[in-house]
């Protein structure tokens, strides 16, 4: 049997969930009815709660999302009773009907744009995003860019003072606007996405369910915005990775490279699903940096094994991306590659043109110690291994690379 204190923690772990499903929805609703990002967040705060307060004891309803919204509505009717502070926003939404769901399907999208409009620094766009959008904490967003929580606490304050000041309207923005906006919204979820697929904290190797989100908020892109190929190249991009998802830790949490996974565990309806996203992306005729970077991820995940993939094709593609985006970081992909076509020296010289760029970012070492190895500079190998271990801590990651300083892996 279970006890009070059983039922009380399965309560507040029910809470959690339906918080990252539903608050960014809500959050979403709230915001088109009465346009105040601050109030809208507090309500739903002060519905989360009373659902803390009540689930224990009653149980979770069997619509939690509609159950937060109408809570988050007789709070705003209480406030609006007893404060000045806006009562007239306040009274707008009390005076509003809600939809039978409480929010539109488009909500968490609407809230994304807002977030990432071009009069918010990226830092900001990215912090307010994984809050409103993703649930994450300020804790968590902070672990994940290396920065502290009040930094992290001061973007995101900035940032919804600018939306006010700057009257930064709630909706997906029309031609000849959208496609600025797009390309922000998209390096967002790009990088929520990323940190989904391999975390960047200490406390586990990967948060899935936030790449399942981007994911998610990505198909919601493509379906809004049909006849835009960036947003199907991106949806592609992840699908491949996630295809990948169940073969990349061993059971012992375990990170496993692309080369020793095994391909029987990966998801071929969906990487072949994802091949034609590629294909109707394609058709549009705008080439674009994440359709090639689906294009390279659909050649590994198509091919048969590691020994049969097709390395020019992917050197081929890379040139191709790299006239879109020559950052050190494609470069640095570039390289990998460029092992595999010409050989270790070419990939190490290919790195040691960034590295200056890149010091700080543990794969530049990781990836110099396996070329190094690949060259037997071994005493070399290990000290660029170290580095990456200092700058990294993904435990996955970090137990990968003291397997090979201790010559296991």
């Amino acid at each position: 049997m279970r006890g009070p204190l059983g039922r009380d923690v399965e309560a507040r772990d029910a809470v959690a969930a339906v918080f990252r499903e539903e608050a960014p929805r809500l959050i979403g609703a709230l915001l088109r009815q009465i346009g105040d990002f601050d109030l809208a967040e507090e309500l739903v705060q002060d519905a989360i709660v009373e659902a803390l307060e009540h689930w224990p004891r009653e149980g979770l309803p069997e619509r939690p999302g509609a159950w937060l919204m109408a809570t988050a509505r007789r709070k705003a009717i209480d406030r609006a009773r007893r404060e000045a502070r806006g009562r007239e926003k306040l009274a707008l939404l009390v005076a509003s009907e809600p939809a039978p769901a409480g929010y539109e399907p488009e909500d968490r999208l609407r809230l994304i744009f807002t977030c990432c409009h071009p009069a918010l620094a990226r830092d900001a766009q990215v912090a307010l995003t994984l809050r409103a959008v993703a649930g994450l904490t300020t804790a968590q967003i902070a672990r994940a860019f290396l920065v502290s929580e009040p930094t992290v606490a001061q973007r995101i304050v900035r940032a919804k003072r600018k939306i006010v000041e700057a009257r930064i309207p709630y909706r997906v923005p029309e031609d000849p606007h959208l496609r600025e906006r797009l390309d922000e919204v998209l390096a967002v979820l790009y990088l929520m996405f990323n940190e989904g697929y391999l975390s960047s904290g200490p406390e586990a190797p990967e948060r899935r369910e936030l790449a399942r989100d981007a994911e998610w908020l990505a198909g919601l892109l493509v379906r809004l915005l049909p006849n835009e190929p960036e947003p199907l190249g991106l949806l592609a991009l992840m699908r491949l990775h996630l295809a990948r998802a169940d073969a990349r830790f061993d059971d012992r949490g375990e990170l496993v490279l692309l080369e020793d996974q095994d391909r029987s565990r990966w998801d071929h309806a969906a990487i072949e699903a994802a091949g034609r996203l590629i294909e109707r992306a394609a058709a549009l005729r705008r080439p674009g940096a994440y359709q090639l970077q689906a294009a390279i991820a659909a050649v590994h995940a198509e091919s048969p094994s590691w020994e049969a993939t097709d390395w020019r094709q992917i050197g081929a593609l890379y040139e191709l991306l790299l006239g879109m985006l020559d950052t050190p970081v494609v470069r640095l992909n570039r390289a990998i590659a460029l092992r595999w076509v010409r050989g270790p020296e070419a990939a190490l010289e290919e790195l040691d043109s960034i590295a200056p760029e890149l010091d700080g970012y543990h794969l530049l070492h990781a990836t110099r110690a396996v070329m190094l190895r690949a060259l037997d500079h071994e005493a070399e190998a290990a000290a660029a291994d170290r580095r990456a271990l200092e700058l990294t801590s993904n435990p996955a990651e970090r137990a990968l690379i003291s397997r090979r300083l201790e010559g296991l892996a």
